[in-house]
């Protein structure tokens, strides 16, 4: 029998990019050229807005968003 996770896939879209949660990788956006802030330990969308930015791509880094700041204040810079 294979146990049945409980994590959740969140990601919301913002027009020049993305805030996802711990389970999107930063490396594929890279190889993609997307911008896209991580955000970790989160159950919702509204976590995800108040979580801190844990790993940014080289794009989303270009648009300012940083590590340490909110997920809504990256989800700002990236809407």
């Amino acid at each position: 029998m294979i146990p049945v996770r409980s994590g959740s896939l969140l990601l919301i879209q913002g027009s020049k990019g993305m805030l996802g949660c711990g389970y999107l990788s930063v490396e594929a956006a890279e190889r993609l050229g997307d911008a896209l802030a991580i955000v970790t330990g989160v159950k919702s969308y509204e976590d995800m807005l108040k979580a801190e930015v844990k790993k940014v791509s080289s794009a989303a880094a270009l648009l300012g968003v940083k590590e340490g700041m909110s997920g809504k204040e990256a989800l700002l810079i990236m809407k």
